[in-house]
Protein backbone atom coordinates (compact mmCIF):
# COMPACT_ATOMS: atom_id res chain seq x y z
CA UNK A 1 0.00 0.00 0.00
CA UNK A 2 1.13 3.61 -0.01
CA UNK A 3 2.01 3.37 -3.87
CA UNK A 4 1.63 6.27 -6.60
CA UNK A 5 -0.65 5.56 -9.35
CA UNK A 6 -0.40 6.59 -13.07
CA UNK A 7 -3.88 6.02 -14.43
CA UNK A 8 -2.45 7.26 -17.52
CA UNK A 9 0.61 4.74 -18.11
CA UNK A 10 -0.91 1.33 -16.52
CA UNK A 11 -4.33 0.31 -18.15
CA UNK A 12 -6.68 -2.72 -17.04
CA UNK A 13 -4.77 -5.27 -18.63
CA UNK A 14 -1.10 -4.54 -17.43
CA UNK A 15 -1.93 -4.65 -13.51
CA UNK A 16 0.23 -7.05 -11.69
CA UNK A 17 -0.60 -10.00 -10.61
CA UNK A 18 0.46 -13.64 -10.06
CA UNK A 19 -1.63 -15.95 -11.68
CA UNK A 20 -2.46 -19.60 -13.27
CA UNK A 21 -4.01 -17.72 -16.25
CA UNK A 22 -2.76 -14.40 -16.53
CA UNK A 23 -5.03 -11.39 -16.98
CA UNK A 24 -3.41 -10.33 -19.72
CA UNK A 25 -4.35 -13.43 -21.70
CA UNK A 26 -8.01 -12.29 -21.14
CA UNK A 27 -7.01 -9.99 -24.47
CA UNK A 28 -6.30 -13.14 -27.30
CA UNK A 29 -9.78 -14.00 -26.82
CA UNK A 30 -12.35 -13.21 -29.80
CA UNK A 31 -15.07 -10.95 -30.54
CA UNK A 32 -18.10 -12.41 -31.73
CA UNK A 33 -21.73 -12.77 -30.95
CA UNK A 34 -21.28 -13.80 -27.36
CA UNK A 35 -21.02 -10.21 -26.06
CA UNK A 36 -23.49 -7.81 -26.55
CA UNK A 37 -23.09 -4.36 -28.32
CA UNK A 38 -19.78 -4.84 -30.02
CA UNK A 39 -19.39 -3.53 -33.24
CA UNK A 40 -20.12 -6.04 -35.89
CA UNK A 41 -17.51 -5.56 -37.95
CA UNK A 42 -15.14 -6.14 -34.92
CA UNK A 43 -16.04 -10.27 -35.48
CA UNK A 44 -13.02 -12.26 -34.99
CA UNK A 45 -10.22 -9.51 -34.23
CA UNK A 46 -8.90 -10.40 -30.48
CA UNK A 47 -10.54 -8.60 -27.20
CA UNK A 48 -6.74 -6.86 -27.62
CA UNK A 49 -6.95 -5.79 -30.89
CA UNK A 50 -10.02 -4.00 -31.10
CA UNK A 51 -8.95 -1.87 -27.75
CA UNK A 52 -6.07 -1.18 -29.78
CA UNK A 53 -8.09 0.45 -32.32
CA UNK A 54 -9.12 2.82 -29.46
CA UNK A 55 -12.81 3.51 -31.09
CA UNK A 56 -15.29 5.96 -30.36
CA UNK A 57 -18.38 4.66 -28.38
CA UNK A 58 -20.79 6.71 -30.03
CA UNK A 59 -18.91 6.24 -33.82
CA UNK A 60 -17.01 3.38 -33.45
CA UNK A 61 -19.77 0.98 -34.93
CA UNK A 62 -21.30 -0.06 -31.36
CA UNK A 63 -25.14 -1.26 -31.11
CA UNK A 64 -27.09 -0.18 -28.40
CA UNK A 65 -27.76 -0.94 -25.73
CA UNK A 66 -24.11 -0.40 -24.82
CA UNK A 67 -23.06 0.14 -21.08
CA UNK A 68 -19.67 1.50 -20.33
CA UNK A 69 -17.56 1.77 -17.61
CA UNK A 70 -16.30 5.44 -17.08
CA UNK A 71 -12.36 4.61 -17.10
CA UNK A 72 -11.53 7.98 -14.45
CA UNK A 73 -13.99 7.29 -12.19
CA UNK A 74 -12.98 3.71 -11.56
CA UNK A 75 -9.42 4.75 -11.07
CA UNK A 76 -10.73 7.50 -8.63
CA UNK A 77 -12.72 4.93 -6.54
CA UNK A 78 -10.00 2.43 -6.38
CA UNK A 79 -7.33 5.14 -5.14
CA UNK A 80 -10.48 6.66 -2.88
CA UNK A 81 -10.79 3.23 -0.97
CA UNK A 82 -6.65 2.29 -0.81
CA UNK A 83 -6.72 5.58 0.86
CA UNK A 84 -9.73 5.38 3.28
CA UNK A 85 -8.15 2.00 4.01
CA UNK A 86 -4.67 3.00 4.92
CA UNK A 87 -5.98 6.29 7.09
CA UNK A 88 -7.72 4.19 9.36
CA UNK A 89 -5.25 0.88 9.45
CA UNK A 90 -7.69 -1.21 7.78
CA UNK A 91 -6.85 -4.08 5.56
CA UNK A 92 -9.24 -4.19 2.29
CA UNK A 93 -10.33 -7.25 0.54
CA UNK A 94 -13.34 -6.05 -1.66
CA UNK A 95 -16.06 -8.40 -2.57
CA UNK A 96 -15.52 -9.65 -5.94
CA UNK A 97 -19.35 -10.58 -6.47
CA UNK A 98 -20.10 -7.20 -7.60
CA UNK A 99 -17.84 -7.47 -10.53
CA UNK A 100 -16.54 -11.25 -11.08
CA UNK A 101 -13.89 -9.48 -13.10
CA UNK A 102 -10.52 -10.73 -12.96
CA UNK A 103 -8.99 -7.34 -14.40
CA UNK A 104 -10.39 -5.28 -11.78
CA UNK A 105 -9.25 -7.66 -9.42
CA UNK A 106 -5.68 -7.10 -10.47
CA UNK A 107 -6.45 -3.27 -10.20
CA UNK A 108 -7.82 -3.91 -6.88
CA UNK A 109 -4.66 -5.74 -5.14
CA UNK A 110 -2.67 -3.38 -7.02
CA UNK A 111 -3.91 -0.54 -5.03
CA UNK A 112 -3.64 -2.07 -2.11
CA UNK A 113 -6.30 -4.82 -1.23
CA UNK A 114 -5.40 -7.91 0.81
CA UNK A 115 -6.90 -10.68 -1.34
CA UNK A 116 -10.72 -10.76 -2.29
CA UNK A 117 -14.02 -11.67 -1.08
CA UNK A 118 -16.16 -14.03 -2.38
CA UNK A 119 -19.91 -15.78 -1.25
CA UNK A 120 -20.03 -19.08 -3.08
CA UNK A 121 -17.47 -21.97 -4.52
CA UNK A 122 -17.98 -20.97 -8.07
CA UNK A 123 -16.39 -17.79 -7.45
CA UNK A 124 -13.59 -18.49 -5.47
CA UNK A 125 -12.89 -21.06 -8.49
CA UNK A 126 -12.90 -17.86 -10.64
CA UNK A 127 -10.23 -16.22 -8.32
CA UNK A 128 -7.99 -19.25 -8.41
CA UNK A 129 -8.11 -19.46 -12.30
CA UNK A 130 -6.51 -15.80 -11.95
CA UNK A 131 -4.58 -16.26 -9.27
CA UNK A 132 -6.10 -15.12 -6.41
CA UNK A 133 -3.49 -15.56 -3.30
CA UNK A 134 -5.64 -14.39 -0.51
CA UNK A 135 -9.53 -15.53 -0.60
CA UNK A 136 -11.75 -14.50 2.23
CA UNK A 137 -15.15 -16.23 1.68
CA UNK A 138 -17.73 -14.44 3.59
CA UNK A 139 -20.48 -17.51 3.77
CA UNK A 140 -20.61 -21.18 5.58
CA UNK A 141 -19.25 -24.09 3.09
CA UNK A 142 -20.61 -26.80 3.65
CA UNK A 143 -20.33 -28.07 0.03
CA UNK A 144 -18.50 -31.51 -0.11
CA UNK A 145 -17.21 -31.18 -3.76
CA UNK A 146 -16.46 -27.29 -3.05
CA UNK A 147 -14.52 -28.62 -0.06
CA UNK A 148 -12.56 -31.12 -1.68
CA UNK A 149 -11.85 -28.65 -4.35
CA UNK A 150 -10.49 -26.30 -1.58
CA UNK A 151 -8.60 -29.39 0.01
CA UNK A 152 -6.32 -29.64 -3.18
CA UNK A 153 -6.14 -25.84 -3.93
CA UNK A 154 -5.15 -25.60 -0.27
CA UNK A 155 -2.26 -28.38 -1.02
CA UNK A 156 -1.13 -28.00 -4.37
CA UNK A 157 -0.45 -23.84 -3.13
CA UNK A 158 1.36 -23.47 0.22
CA UNK A 159 1.21 -19.56 -0.65
CA UNK A 160 -2.86 -19.75 -0.87
CA UNK A 161 -4.61 -18.54 2.16
CA UNK A 162 -8.23 -18.86 2.60
CA UNK A 163 -10.59 -18.13 5.35
CA UNK A 164 -14.53 -18.64 5.64
CA UNK A 165 -17.48 -18.59 7.95
CA UNK A 166 -18.77 -20.98 10.57
CA UNK A 167 -21.60 -20.61 12.60
CA UNK A 168 -23.24 -23.76 13.65
CA UNK A 169 -22.05 -27.26 15.19
CA UNK A 170 -23.52 -29.47 12.03
CA UNK A 171 -21.54 -27.16 9.79
CA UNK A 172 -18.32 -27.70 11.60
CA UNK A 173 -19.14 -31.44 11.47
CA UNK A 174 -20.25 -31.64 7.57
CA UNK A 175 -16.50 -29.38 7.31
CA UNK A 176 -14.72 -31.73 9.05
CA UNK A 177 -15.89 -35.00 7.43
CA UNK A 178 -15.57 -33.99 3.78
CA UNK A 179 -12.01 -32.45 4.83
CA UNK A 180 -10.85 -36.13 5.92
CA UNK A 181 -12.75 -37.54 3.36
CA UNK A 182 -10.37 -35.62 1.05
CA UNK A 183 -7.08 -36.60 2.63
CA UNK A 184 -6.88 -32.97 3.25
CA UNK A 185 -3.29 -32.21 4.92
CA UNK A 186 -3.42 -28.27 5.42
CA UNK A 187 -6.42 -26.95 7.84
CA UNK A 188 -9.07 -24.59 6.07
CA UNK A 189 -8.77 -21.30 8.50
CA UNK A 190 -12.29 -20.09 9.62
CA UNK A 191 -14.15 -17.43 11.66
CA UNK A 192 -16.78 -17.67 13.54
CA UNK A 193 -19.72 -15.39 12.15
CA UNK A 194 -21.91 -13.64 14.73
CA UNK A 195 -25.12 -12.69 13.54
CA UNK A 196 -26.56 -9.64 13.51
CA UNK A 197 -29.76 -10.24 14.95
CA UNK A 198 -32.71 -12.00 15.15
CA UNK A 199 -34.40 -11.97 11.61
CA UNK A 200 -31.28 -11.08 10.43
CA UNK A 201 -29.01 -13.68 7.86
CA UNK A 202 -26.56 -16.07 8.54
CA UNK A 203 -24.49 -16.48 11.47
CA UNK A 204 -24.71 -17.85 15.42
CA UNK A 205 -27.13 -15.50 17.04
CA UNK A 206 -25.40 -15.60 21.30
CA UNK A 207 -22.22 -15.43 22.17
CA UNK A 208 -23.14 -18.75 23.63
CA UNK A 209 -23.74 -20.41 20.72
CA UNK A 210 -20.96 -18.72 18.62
CA UNK A 211 -18.88 -20.37 21.95
CA UNK A 212 -20.02 -23.93 20.86
CA UNK A 213 -19.16 -23.54 17.46
CA UNK A 214 -15.52 -22.34 18.43
CA UNK A 215 -15.30 -25.67 20.66
CA UNK A 216 -16.65 -27.54 17.28
CA UNK A 217 -13.71 -26.16 15.55
CA UNK A 218 -11.47 -26.82 18.41
CA UNK A 219 -12.50 -30.85 18.20
CA UNK A 220 -12.07 -31.03 14.40
CA UNK A 221 -8.55 -31.53 13.47
CA UNK A 222 -9.41 -30.04 9.51
CA UNK A 223 -9.57 -26.82 10.73
CA UNK A 224 -8.14 -23.61 12.28
CA UNK A 225 -9.95 -21.29 14.54
CA UNK A 226 -8.39 -17.73 13.07
CA UNK A 227 -10.52 -14.74 14.11
CA UNK A 228 -14.23 -13.92 14.20
CA UNK A 229 -16.12 -11.68 11.48
CA UNK A 230 -20.19 -11.08 10.45
CA UNK A 231 -21.86 -8.61 8.36
CA UNK A 232 -22.99 -5.83 10.13
CA UNK A 233 -25.67 -4.48 6.93
CA UNK A 234 -28.06 -6.90 8.29
CA UNK A 235 -28.58 -5.48 11.44
CA UNK A 236 -32.02 -5.13 12.15
CA UNK A 237 -33.33 -1.14 11.59
CA UNK A 238 -29.96 -0.62 10.96
CA UNK A 239 -29.08 3.34 12.31
CA UNK A 240 -25.22 4.59 13.12
CA UNK A 241 -25.97 3.53 16.74
CA UNK A 242 -27.64 -0.09 16.25
CA UNK A 243 -24.40 -1.02 13.74
CA UNK A 244 -21.94 0.48 16.41
CA UNK A 245 -23.42 -1.65 18.84
CA UNK A 246 -23.24 -4.92 17.07
CA UNK A 247 -19.80 -3.81 16.08
CA UNK A 248 -18.93 -3.56 19.80
CA UNK A 249 -20.48 -7.13 20.50
CA UNK A 250 -17.86 -8.53 17.83
CA UNK A 251 -14.99 -6.68 18.78
CA UNK A 252 -15.94 -7.79 22.58
CA UNK A 253 -16.47 -11.39 21.42
CA UNK A 254 -12.66 -11.63 19.52
CA UNK A 255 -11.57 -10.36 22.87
CA UNK A 256 -12.87 -13.26 24.59
CA UNK A 257 -11.85 -15.55 22.63
CA UNK A 258 -8.27 -14.56 22.88
CA UNK A 259 -8.70 -14.24 26.92
CA UNK A 260 -9.60 -18.15 26.41
CA UNK A 261 -7.57 -19.24 24.46
CA UNK A 262 -9.32 -20.31 21.63
CA UNK A 263 -7.91 -19.23 18.64
CA UNK A 264 -5.00 -21.28 16.37
CA UNK A 265 -1.85 -20.65 18.18
CA UNK A 266 0.89 -18.53 16.31
CA UNK A 267 -1.96 -16.68 13.38
CA UNK A 268 -2.86 -13.63 13.32
CA UNK A 269 -6.48 -13.41 14.64
CA UNK A 270 -8.97 -11.99 11.69
CA UNK A 271 -11.80 -9.49 12.57
CA UNK A 272 -14.05 -8.67 9.29
CA UNK A 273 -17.17 -6.70 8.91
CA UNK A 274 -17.76 -3.80 6.48
CA UNK A 275 -20.19 -3.98 3.21
CA UNK A 276 -20.44 -0.41 1.56
CA UNK A 277 -23.07 1.10 3.73
CA UNK A 278 -21.70 1.49 7.22
CA UNK A 279 -17.74 0.80 6.68
CA UNK A 280 -17.41 4.38 8.41
CA UNK A 281 -18.82 2.61 11.38
CA UNK A 282 -16.29 -0.18 11.08
CA UNK A 283 -13.39 1.66 10.90
CA UNK A 284 -14.64 3.83 14.34
CA UNK A 285 -14.79 0.85 16.09
CA UNK A 286 -12.04 -1.08 14.66
CA UNK A 287 -9.66 1.56 15.97
CA UNK A 288 -11.04 0.85 19.11
CA UNK A 289 -9.60 -3.33 19.14
CA UNK A 290 -7.64 -3.43 21.94
CA UNK A 291 -4.21 -5.30 22.43
CA UNK A 292 -4.67 -8.93 21.68
CA UNK A 293 -2.17 -11.87 22.24
CA UNK A 294 -1.33 -11.77 18.01
CA UNK A 295 -1.23 -9.00 15.61
CA UNK A 296 -5.13 -8.48 14.58
CA UNK A 297 -6.30 -8.40 11.01
CA UNK A 298 -9.00 -5.85 10.92
CA UNK A 299 -10.85 -6.55 7.24
CA UNK A 300 -12.98 -4.51 5.32
CA UNK A 301 -14.82 -6.28 2.60
CA UNK A 302 -16.73 -3.25 1.20
CA UNK A 303 -17.59 -4.24 -2.61
CA UNK A 304 -19.50 -1.79 -4.59
CA UNK A 305 -17.35 0.94 -4.10
CA UNK A 306 -15.33 -0.04 -7.46
CA UNK A 307 -18.35 1.40 -10.16
CA UNK A 308 -20.61 2.88 -7.25
CA UNK A 309 -23.62 3.86 -8.74
CA UNK A 310 -26.26 6.45 -9.34
CA UNK A 311 -29.22 5.59 -7.16
CA UNK A 312 -28.71 3.10 -4.10
CA UNK A 313 -25.15 3.61 -2.78
CA UNK A 314 -25.03 7.08 -4.21
CA UNK A 315 -27.57 7.14 -1.00
CA UNK A 316 -26.21 4.45 0.96
CA UNK A 317 -22.51 5.39 0.91
CA UNK A 318 -20.59 6.43 4.23
CA UNK A 319 -18.92 9.22 2.32
CA UNK A 320 -22.10 11.24 2.40
CA UNK A 321 -21.64 11.14 6.50
CA UNK A 322 -17.81 11.78 6.75
CA UNK A 323 -17.85 14.12 3.37
CA UNK A 324 -14.10 15.27 4.31
CA UNK A 325 -13.08 11.98 3.64
CA UNK A 326 -13.70 11.89 -0.24
CA UNK A 327 -16.30 11.14 -2.36
CA UNK A 328 -17.05 8.04 -4.86
CA UNK A 329 -17.98 8.98 -8.20
CA UNK A 330 -20.85 6.53 -10.49
CA UNK A 331 -19.35 4.76 -13.26
CA UNK A 332 -21.58 2.98 -15.22
CA UNK A 333 -23.64 4.90 -17.90
CA UNK A 334 -26.01 2.73 -19.96
CA UNK A 335 -26.57 3.65 -23.32
CA UNK A 336 -29.63 3.10 -24.77
CA UNK A 337 -31.46 4.34 -27.94
CA UNK A 338 -34.67 5.56 -28.86
CA UNK A 339 -37.14 3.33 -30.97
CA UNK A 340 -40.44 4.60 -31.02
CA UNK A 341 -41.67 7.98 -29.93
CA UNK A 342 -45.53 7.24 -30.12
CA UNK A 343 -47.01 10.17 -28.51
CA UNK A 344 -45.90 13.61 -26.95
CA UNK A 345 -45.93 11.76 -23.41
CA UNK A 346 -44.56 8.50 -24.02
CA UNK A 347 -40.97 7.03 -25.86
CA UNK A 348 -39.50 3.94 -25.55
CA UNK A 349 -35.87 3.13 -25.68
CA UNK A 350 -34.21 -0.40 -26.23
CA UNK A 351 -32.82 -1.56 -22.98
CA UNK A 352 -34.75 -3.77 -20.35
CA UNK A 353 -34.55 -5.78 -17.32
CA UNK A 354 -31.73 -8.04 -19.48
CA UNK A 355 -29.70 -4.60 -19.59
CA UNK A 356 -30.07 -2.79 -16.88
CA UNK A 357 -29.87 -3.18 -13.28
CA UNK A 358 -33.86 -2.80 -12.26
CA UNK A 359 -34.13 -4.82 -8.56
CA UNK A 360 -33.27 -1.80 -6.38
CA UNK A 361 -34.54 1.57 -8.48
CA UNK A 362 -35.46 1.95 -11.96
CA UNK A 363 -32.51 3.25 -14.25
CA UNK A 364 -32.22 7.14 -14.38
CA UNK A 365 -32.23 9.32 -17.74
CA UNK A 366 -29.14 11.52 -17.20
CA UNK A 367 -27.72 12.77 -20.67
CA UNK A 368 -29.70 13.05 -24.07
CA UNK A 369 -26.93 12.48 -27.28
CA UNK A 370 -28.61 13.58 -30.68
CA UNK A 371 -29.09 10.87 -33.22
CA UNK A 372 -28.82 13.73 -35.81
CA UNK A 373 -25.44 15.64 -34.88
CA UNK A 374 -24.13 13.75 -31.78
CA UNK A 375 -24.57 17.08 -29.19
CA UNK A 376 -24.89 16.13 -25.43
CA UNK A 377 -27.46 17.94 -23.65
CA UNK A 378 -29.28 17.36 -20.11
CA UNK A 379 -32.38 14.57 -20.06
CA UNK A 380 -34.48 17.37 -18.50
CA UNK A 381 -38.03 16.36 -18.51
CA UNK A 382 -37.31 12.90 -19.44
CA UNK A 383 -37.89 9.81 -16.77
CA UNK A 384 -37.98 6.11 -17.07
CA UNK A 385 -40.87 4.81 -15.55
CA UNK A 386 -40.99 0.79 -16.25
CA UNK A 387 -39.01 -1.76 -17.56
CA UNK A 388 -40.02 -4.83 -19.78
CA UNK A 389 -37.51 -7.46 -20.86
CA UNK A 390 -35.81 -5.57 -23.51
CA UNK A 391 -37.54 -1.94 -23.54
CA UNK A 392 -37.29 1.44 -21.23
CA UNK A 393 -40.95 2.84 -20.86
CA UNK A 394 -39.68 7.02 -20.50
CA UNK A 395 -42.00 9.56 -19.86
CA UNK A 396 -41.63 12.90 -21.40
CA UNK A 397 -42.98 16.34 -19.72
CA UNK A 398 -43.77 19.22 -22.04
CA UNK A 399 -41.10 20.39 -24.20
CA UNK A 400 -39.02 17.61 -23.38
CA UNK A 401 -36.80 17.36 -26.56
CA UNK A 402 -36.65 13.72 -27.20
CA UNK A 403 -36.94 11.87 -30.81
CA UNK A 404 -36.50 8.67 -32.75
CA UNK A 405 -32.70 8.19 -33.17
CA UNK A 406 -31.35 9.63 -29.94
CA UNK A 407 -29.14 8.15 -27.33
CA UNK A 408 -30.55 8.42 -24.33
CA UNK A 409 -27.15 7.68 -21.04
CA UNK A 410 -28.79 6.20 -17.87
CA UNK A 411 -27.33 6.05 -14.51
CA UNK A 412 -27.77 2.54 -13.01
CA UNK A 413 -28.70 1.73 -9.42
CA UNK A 414 -26.84 -1.43 -7.36
CA UNK A 415 -23.70 -2.58 -9.19
CA UNK A 416 -23.56 -6.25 -8.06
CA UNK A 417 -27.02 -6.70 -11.00
CA UNK A 418 -25.89 -4.21 -13.85
CA UNK A 419 -22.16 -6.21 -13.96
CA UNK A 420 -23.92 -9.49 -14.11
CA UNK A 421 -25.45 -8.39 -17.18
CA UNK A 422 -23.09 -8.27 -19.09
CA UNK A 423 -20.21 -10.16 -20.59
CA UNK A 424 -17.42 -7.73 -22.07
CA UNK A 425 -17.79 -4.16 -20.79
CA UNK A 426 -16.23 -1.24 -22.70
CA UNK A 427 -14.02 0.99 -20.13
CA UNK A 428 -14.16 4.36 -22.08
CA UNK A 429 -12.86 7.73 -21.21
CA UNK A 430 -14.29 10.99 -20.79
CA UNK A 431 -14.14 11.65 -24.48
CA UNK A 432 -15.77 8.34 -25.27
CA UNK A 433 -12.62 6.28 -26.22
CA UNK A 434 -12.98 2.44 -25.14
CA UNK A 435 -9.58 1.90 -23.60
CA UNK A 436 -10.47 -0.93 -22.71
CA UNK A 437 -12.80 -4.08 -22.28
CA UNK A 438 -14.17 -6.07 -18.88
CA UNK A 439 -14.70 -9.75 -19.03
CA UNK A 440 -16.80 -10.76 -16.50
CA UNK A 441 -17.43 -14.48 -15.13
CA UNK A 442 -20.91 -14.80 -13.92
Amino acid sequence: MGVAHDATTTSIEEAPLAADRPVSGLADELVDHRFKALPPDAEGLTVGALAAERRSLFTGGFTTPVLALSAESVEHNLALLETYAERHGLAFAPHGKTSMSPQLFARQLEYGAWGITAAVPHQARVYRAYGIRQIFLANELVDAAALRWLSAELDSDPEFRFVCYVDSVRGVELMDEALRAAGASRAVDVVVELGAGEGARTGARTEADCAAVADAVAAAGTLRLVGVAGYEGEVPEASGERVRDWLDRLVALAVGFDRAGRFAPGAEIVISAGGSAWFDAVADVFARIPELSAPVLKLLRSGAYVSHDDGHYRHLTPFNRVPEEGALQPAFRLWAQVVSRPSAEQAFLNAGKRDAAYDLDLPEAQVVRSGRDGTVRPATGVSVTGLSDQHAWVRTEPGAELEVGDWVGLGLSHPCTSFDKWQLIPLVAADGTVTDYIRTFF
